[in-house]
């Protein structure tokens, strides 16, 4: 059953026993954030904090906050099958026979059935603030030397002026005062792509706050230019995202979501934002960045205010994290036929470092895999690349350092580079790019200059792990 919007997901949460509410009053000044990074770091469920001080706006944080939580925001099936539907669609070639005619026929109905759909009146727009004040929302300051209070889980709409076509990302927007934010695009980003090419002097902007789970994940996702966001929410979510013309800017926007902030950017002006306490679990420093002005500010009466705080992993963004790793694998195998699985650590905040696993076929063949990583999308932010062979499981940690700390030769299989970095990392001596590390961790074959005999792992033979099996009981043994 399709999630439509987050008052859904709310009720399907606390029937599933995943959504703690507190009645008491709290602050959004550091106290929310306090409480949630608890609950958070223990594994706990969602938060619905019905008393936000200083607001009439509840406020829902944690939504995704596990792995079960995020299964259930996509539609409650586990994310390596929404991938391989997800996969199936991507491979599509041309059918040959009827009875692939008529099954290619199906998945370009479910991808048609996908397709946003425009309405005329919606939930978003059931109040329209006479004027915008972004006082009345309970937005949250998350780290004591945060530069101020943060949106931090908005879909900001843009528009490439050349196409026309939407992009929707999910950027923070610092609160500077009651009708202005900052407008943290960062400079890899399909929206501050936007905003550079925009001819004129004002680029509109439309931001959706508290959105169906499906539309607020997709706004995260590395999708390739020009490929809509809402196209990937409705296919996820099984059902078209509905989408209602903004009232003062010439944007669509989420029909069910809780909060529009209707406004633009204008070309040129900039403003101190940050720092912020960020995902790397380091603040990531202030900077200049244009400004966001609203001119309206439209919500569903008694609107849910939703939000997130991201700090050192484990949090919430790392589930959202862990969703794409999954979904975009049948992606990369496109590029990369020989990739067998990939893992995104959580300590590398997902840009720092991928683990990938490929069937190697010939010499050389995982620093081909590493050129590859670094021309791809946002995976071509990645510092650091760890490939090994196709048995190893790339979820299992321990396994991959015992592969690299026993395999790898730090002179023949490292490699150096140079090249864009995420604007958050902060150990490179230049902002936005620096150095990368390759690290082949394969078995490494004669033909590529290996003249020694490379060992065998050690493994015990299946016959006496069948008897040990059969006899195990007799041992008394409790290994529970």
């Amino acid at each position: 059953m399709a999630i439509d919007d987050l008052r859904q997901f709310i009720q399907l949460l606390q029937r599933e026993g995943e959504l703690a509410e507190v009645g008491v009053e709290v602050d959004p000044d550091l106290e929310i954030s306090e409480i949630t990074d608890r609950v958070s770091k223990a594994n706990g469920p969602a938060l619905l904090f019905r008393n936000a001080k200083g607001s009439q706006m509840p406020v829902l944080i944690n939504q995704f906050g596990s792995e079960r939580r995020m299964q259930l925001a996509l539609g409650g099936r586990h994310l390596d099958e929404i991938a391989e539907d997800l996969g199936q669609v991507l491979e599509m070639q041309v059918p040959q026979g009827i009875v692939a005619k008529v099954k290619a026929l199906g998945k370009l109905k479910n991808l048609a059935d996908s397709a946003p759909k425009l309405v005329k009146t919606a939930p978003c727009q059931e109040v329209v603030m006479a004027e915008p004040d972004l006082d009345a929302l309970p937005i949250l300051k998350t780290w004591p030397d945060d530069g101020g209070p943060f949106i931090t889980l908005p879909v900001v709409f843009t528009k490439d002026p050349m196409t026309g076509k939407r992009n929707a990302g999910m950027y923070r927007l610092q609160k500077f005062d009651a009708r202005t934010t900052g407008m943290h695009w960062h400079v890899h980003k399909d929206g501050a792509e936007n905003y550079r090419s925009a001819a004129g002097e004002r680029v509109e902007v439309a931001v959706a706050v508290g959105t169906d789970p499906a539309t607020t994940y997709a706004a995260t996702a590395p999708l390739p230019r020009g490929i809509d966001e809402m196209m990937l929410a409705g296919f996820l979510k099984g059902s078209p995202v509905e989408m209602v013309k903004c009232r003062t800017i010439d944007m669509e926007v989420p029909a069910t979501a809780e909060i529009i902030l209707e406004g633009f950017v204008e070309k040129g002006e900039r403003r101190r934002e940050g720092p912020f306490g960020d995902h790397t679990g380091y603040y990531s420093v202030a900077g200049d960045y244009p400004v966001f002005h609203l001119t309206a500010i439209t919500h569903r009466r008694d609107p849910i205010y939703a939000t997130t705080i991201v700090g050192r992993p484990p949090m919430e963004d790392c589930f959202l994290g862990k969703a794409t790793e999954r979904l975009f694998l049948p992606l990369l195998k496109l590029t990369l036929p020989e990739l067998v699985d990939m893992n995104l650590p959580l300590e590398g905040v997902f840009h720092n470092c991928a683990i990938l696993s490929i069937k190697k076929s010939y010499p050389m063949h995982a620093k081909k895999v590493m050129s590859a990583v670094w021309g791809l999308g946002m995976l071509s932010l990645t510092k650091f690349v760890v490939i090994v062979d196709e048995q190893v499981d790339v979820h299992d940690e321990s396994e991959v350092a015992w592969r690299v700390f026993n395999n790898v030769d730090p002179r023949r299989d490292t490699v150096i580079t140079e090249g864009p970095l995420d604007v958050l990392d902060h150990a490179s001596p230049t902002a936005d790019y620096g150095a990368k590390m390759g690290i082949d961790a394969t078995k490494t074959w004669p033909s590529e200059g290996y003249q020694r005999e490379w060992p065998d792992d050690i493994a015990m033979s299946d016959e006496i792990k069948r008897l040990v099996d059969g006899k195990w009981q007799s041992y008394g043994i409790d290994l529970s």
